[in-house]
């Protein structure tokens, strides 16, 4: 089958829009058709060089589409189902699957480099094979994944929404419910009101934050923040550790969430002095690969007793989360709708990444066509 996608062959340059072959599924693989692709920041650190990557690489991550074809082993899915795309695969049998922690998967390791879990690519193209970013390459009208790499809903749910809990909302609000632990009564402070600070302050305020601090430089996100939970806002960290210390007379915040674009020593050290004693900082964002971002007193961590969480998929279970949170959606508790702030055709690919780093989108959207 042929595919309109866009693809990156190196870091720093724009996507480029190709024609390629999408391979045929295997016995445990599915031919599906993208009919959304969120643009998440995520694909922003490979194109900046942030992670490294095998090129040439069919960008796209978090999805939702139709399955058209399915491998002839399968028997939990069948053509015409719908499906989230995960980010991260759940093979259900190695020792993080077994143990509880599925956004550990030992199959996503081959998420950057692009191959399926068979070990074959899953596009051809003028320039050889084509690897799909997290094996999935959501940046395409149609892809061969593998059956651990999506997880199906319910017909009647609307796919540009349901896109988004493929990867943003979950981190987001797993952020905030599993690495953070917030609970009724906390301070929390979220740095970076974008795709997954938006849904880090979702999920605080579903989970009983009393005081909830959106920082951001852009007064739109600061706007937006409040509709998605946020108590108080602020422009700097300085700001939000004034607002810290009055709210909880000197205490400090429960926790700090740090889902800034890109991750630095700086904001590490604010969040760190923003949190109290006994308090987490939750580091969610992602930045340059090699770069040392924590840099802090050991043993002032160690006297008071503060706790650095690294979150990944917000410590979320793809196959038990993607549902609960569209459970949520459906009964008002979940904010879905309103993260979409733009939608764009595959050809506006680099415009929707432009926008994003402007600060214009919360969430923008792919809209295939076929």
């Amino acid at each position: 089958m042929k595919t309109k996608a866009a693809v990156l062959y190196e870091a720093g340059k724009p996507f480029e829009i190709e024609e390629l072959e999408v391979v045929k599924p295997d016995s445990e693989e599915v031919l599906v058709r993208y009919d959304y692709s969120g643009l998440c920041h995520s694909d922003l650190h490979m194109v900046k060089g942030h992670l490294p990557f095998r090129a040439p690489m069919v960008f796209g991550h978090e999805g939702a589409g139709e399955i058209l074809e399915v491998g002839s082993s399968i028997t939990r899915f069948a053509p015409g189902d719908h499906f989230v795309a995960s980010f991260y695969p759940v093979c259900g049998r190695c020792r993080w699957c077994a143990t509880g922690n599925s956004r550990l998967c030992d199959l996503g390791a081959n998420g950057l480099e692009g191959f399926l879990p068979g070990g074959r690519f899953p596009f051809d193209g003028k320039n050889g094979e084509y690897g799909s970013m997290m094996t999935l390459g959501t940046f395409s009208q149609y892809a061969t994944v593998h059956q651990n790499s999506i997880v199906k809903i319910d017909d009647d749910l609307p796919l540009d929404k349901a896109a988004l809990v493929g990867c943003g909302v979950p981190t987001g609000w797993g952020s905030a419910v599993n690495s953070a632990a917030v609970r009724p009564g906390d301070t929390v402070v979220v740095y970076g009101v974008g795709g997954i600070g938006s849904n880090a302050l979702q999920g605080a305020a579903y989970a009983g934050a009393q005081h909830l601090i959106a920082v951001d430089p852009a007064p739109s996100k600061r706007e937006s923040a409040k509709i998605f939970g946020a108590t108080h806002t602020a422009s700097t960290s300085a700001e939000a550790l004034q607002l810290v210390t009055e709210l909880t007379r000197g205490v400090g915040a429960d926790s700090t969430i740090i889902t800034v674009d890109e991750l630095t020593a700086e904001v590490v050290s604010e969040a760190a002095e923003a949190t109290s004693k006994g308090g987490t900082i939750v580091i969610t964002s992602m930045g340059q690969y090699e770069d040392e971002t924590i840099k802090l007193s050991g043993v002032q961590l160690a006297l008071w007793g503060k706790r650095i969480q690294g979150s990944l998929y917000g410590g979320c279970n793809p196959l038990y989360d993607i549902p609960k949170l569209l459970s949520l959606y459906r009964t008002g508790h979940v904010k879905l709708d309103e993260l979409i702030t733009g939608t764009y055709a595959l050809e506006q690919v680099n415009q929707g990444y432009d926008d994003l780093m402007a600060h214009k989108n919360i969430r923008g959207i792919i809209v295939h066509e076929h």
